[in-house]
């Protein structure tokens, strides 16, 4: 463990999902700035994973290193299904779907600044 779970800000903790996402492979990755937007977290990242065994080895991968890393004990639900695990690390927020369940929720167009498309908030 390399940090106490107060000691990480915000940018760190989503440099660190987007960087485990990453590693494992997650498709169509996409960070939301809710900052001044929700109190609920300052970060939302959605991306999808081909199956749903891939969708719940990467919500536990990122689970994992989360608590390793930074000593964070991060909430996760959906996991035993993997249609969509929802991930709870504190200030970042991650759903990790399958393709077909995410297009039919489409989390990104409701939590999308007015008048910004989706290329606008993904990262590479």
């Amino acid at each position: 463990m390399t940090a106490t779970p107060t000691d990480v800000t915000s940018d760190a903790l989503l440099a660190r999902v987007l960087s485990s996402l990453d590693d494992d492979k997650a498709e169509d990755v996409v960070a939301i700035d809710l900052r001044g937007r929700s109190t609920v977290a300052d970060h939302m990242v959605i991306c999808s994973g081909r199956s749903s065994r891939q969708v719940a080895a990467i919500a536990e991968k990122l689970v994992e290193r989360l608590k390793h890393e930074f000593g964070r004990t991060s909430r996760i639900e959906g996991k035993e299904q993997g249609d969509w695990v929802l991930i709870d690390a504190g200030d970042v927020i991650v759903h990790v779907f399958r393709p077909e369940v995410r297009e039919f929720y489409q989390l990104e167009k409701m939590w999308m600044q007015p008048g910004a498309g989706i290329a606008a908030a993904r990262k590479a």
